[in-house]
């Protein structure tokens, strides 16, 4: 594997400061990454904002399509490799990471396939002489600041479509996590997209990060990462600079009397663990019947002893680290907190060594603990009872985050009156909150984002429909 990469910055060099990338589990240095300064970063925003500016050098249609098309060629090829590295510096079990690479292979084509039967249509007109269409063009300079937790999936949802649309783009990856960016952008320049078109750059500061992101040369910001940053650069962005946030919550399951508990417990076990529970959309808050609480509890906590937890590159590992040894502290102590208050724990609740969390089930957590009323984003999975389901809806509700939720129910009504009545973005019926196909919309609501992710949907929030009104005179 290179041990140096210096930032893909048009016309920079890897002089300067730098930062190491450790593995989380072995804490092993894997990579140096060359960090810009704000020169390089005033270069790699005037670079972008001179493409977009010269329509003579816009990529044509046909010639974003070979390059996409050549990409998703590559990173077939390089699989493994992909795999691999995202494991490593992400995590993420590599029986996931390889799911994960096949989706962001998924995803580039997702990007063909859009632009291919997206390009315009017929306005239509009340007057005979007028005719009306309209053409797809990109909005801008494409800032893209990513997340940590699907290292090379979100750059892909975030890049794939800048490039769609036409875009030049600076991408920040999470600097726990670059690796995978800069792969990916390393074959999308080897497929022929020519460097100024996607610049990789990792600010040396907090202070010159916001200042790239709300500078009045970004026509798009693409954000994924935590609520207080994401709204707090929102708030900075220069006038008409049009935005997407992609924040976390802590998404509501409600399980009701008719389930099957053969499908419901493998979900879950599926949904509150896969990534060490790292994900926006993770299965955290369970509301199941006080009849069912006791049986649901024993076989989720069974099923959650037994998952395999550790070296992510094991091919036998379900569960990795978390990220960083501050959040599994920061776990533990929320589960700590919630047993003092009255929680009862039924599994785990235990630190591991090599920043592994053993996957943890409380039940009846006060509905004001931090493991009810914050993302979690750690393996802790929470079940409630309830007797009446009007009461669990409302506690389902009751928080300023709303993404993804679930029911399961072998009632087809019920299922669907549930469904009717969540806050959320999207609701699964019998399947766990987390599940995503990447065309799908995915949108926060509330206090959780801004916007609708998904292929299609990021590539349309990248263009605008430019229109051509045409008097025509008869002869």
């Amino acid at each position: 594997m290179t041990d140096h990469f210096p930032p893909m910055i048009h016309g920079a060099t890897d002089k300067g400061e730098s930062l190491s990338v450790s593995s989380p589990y072995s804490g092993e240095h894997i990579a140096t990454v060359a960090l810009a300064d704000e020169q390089q970063v005033e270069l790699a925003l005037n670079t972008a904002y001179a493409l977009f500016r010269d329509r003579d050098q816009w990529l044509p249609l046909q010639r974003r399509v070979e390059i996409l098309e050549a990409t998703a060629v590559l990173m077939a090829e390089q699989f493994d490799e992909l795999a691999n590295g995202a494991a490593e510096e992400g995590g993420k079990p590599l029986l996931d990471s390889r799911v994960e690479v096949q989706r962001a292979i998924d995803g580039v084509k997702l990007c063909v396939e859009h632009i291919a039967q997206h390009a315009g249509g017929v306005v239509p007109m009340p007057l005979a002489d007028r005719m009306a269409f309209t053409q797809k063009e990109p909005i801008g300079v494409v800032v893209a600041v990513s997340a940590f937790n699907h290292p090379l999936n979100l750059i892909v949802h975030q890049v794939g479509p800048a490039i769609a649309a036409g875009c030049p783009v600076i991408v920040k990856p999470a600097q726990d996590t670059p690796l995978s960016c800069l792969r990916f952008v390393e074959l999308l320049h080897r497929s022929g997209l020519p460097e100024q078109w996607c610049q990789v750059a990792i600010p040396n500061s907090l202070e010159l990060a916001t200042a790239l992101v709300s500078d009045r040369r970004v026509g798009f910001f693409s954000f994924i990462g935590s609520a207080r940053v994401g709204w707090m650069l929102r708030g900075k962005l220069a006038p008409g600079t049009r935005c997407a946030l992609e924040h976390g919550g802590a998404a509501p399951v409600i399980v009701d009397a008719s389930a099957d508990l053969g499908k419901l417990i493998p979900a879950l076990l599926k949904g509150g663990f896969y990534h060490a529970g790292q994900v926006c959309v993770s299965v955290q808050r369970v509301y199941v019947p006080n009849a069912l609480l006791q049986k649901v509890a024993e076989q989720l906590a069974k099923g959650a002893s037994k998952l395999a937890v550790g070296d992510p590159l094991a091919d036998a590992t379900e569960v990795g680290p978390l990220i960083r040894a501050a959040e599994v502290e920061r776990v533990h102590q929320w589960v700590q907190e919630a047993e003092q208050q009255g929680a009862k724990l039924k599994v785990g609740g235990r630190i591991l060594g090599n920043n592994c969390y053993a996957p943890t089930v409380l039940v009846n957590p006060p509905d004001d603990a931090q493991v009810s009323t914050q993302e979690v984003f750690g393996p802790v999975v929470c079940l409630y009872g309830y007797d009446k389901l009007d009461d669990a809806i409302r506690r389902a509700n009751s928080l300023d985050v709303a993404f993804q939720a679930a029911v399961f129910s072998q009632d087809i009504d019920r299922a669907m009156t549930i469904c009717h009545w969540l806050d959320a973005s999207a609701v699964m019926i019998n399947e766990h909150t987390a599940f995503r196909h990447d065309g799908m919309p995915f949108a926060g609501l509330r206090h959780s984002g801004l916007g609708v992710g998904g292929i299609g949907h990021t590539i349309d929030e990248m263009q605008i429909d430019k229109m051509t009104v045409m008097r025509v005179t008869s002869h």
